[in-house]
């Protein structure tokens, strides 16, 4: 494989923004971050406005669980190459990769991703408030990664052992009834 592509888990983070709007047409901003081997979405970050801070504080907080990545990929937006953005990473050894402008192709799992997320819950939702927003955009990651289908992972979600885990958790209780 190539020096830029995803070879195991924490490998290759990428990450991007979409917008879309409540009910009264106030604007909300998403931060997606997925993990490009696993295809696990790790964090959607939903607020009326995300800078350079609201970027490092979701990384901060999917590092704290998962590790740091070896890369992170992204776009060439302000909040991405902000110096306190760039020194964050630098300082925690992620190095960062930026695509060319106007050529999201090289983000593509992210774009990928995106898509997803506008098609199966954006569209099909009115929002009322912006923490309506956010828990709904929730449940949706949360399915998206344990039960949706990934034609890419052989028709299985990116995170199954979740799932699984869950389920095991409520059979071993069932059992000790």
């Amino acid at each position: 494989m190539g020096a830029y592509s995803q070879q195991h888990r924490n490998h290759f983070w990428s990450y991007d923004f979409v917008e879309t709007q409540t009910h009264d047409g106030r604007k909300l901003r998403l931060m997606t971050l997925i993990d490009e081997f696993t295809r696990e979405c790790l964090a959607i970050k939903v607020a009326r406005r995300i800078n350079s801070f609201g970027v490092i504080e979701t990384m901060a907080d999917v590092m704290l669980e998962r590790g740091v990545p070896g890369h992170i990929r992204s776009d060439n937006g302000a909040e991405m190459t902000a110096k306190v953005v760039r020194s964050w990473f630098a300082t925690l050894g992620a190095r960062t990769l930026y695509i060319e402008p106007g050529s999201p192709w090289e983000n593509g799992y992210c774009e990928s991703f995106n898509g997803k997320l506008r098609d199966e819950c954006l569209n099909g939702e009115i929002f009322y408030s912006l923490k309506e927003a956010t828990v709904v955009i929730e449940q949706w990651r949360k399915h998206y990664n344990t039960i949706r289908p990934h034609s890419s992972l052989n028709y299985r979600p990116p995170a199954p052992q979740t799932s699984t885990a869950l389920s095991s958790q409520l059979d071993r209780s069932y059992a000790m009834q």
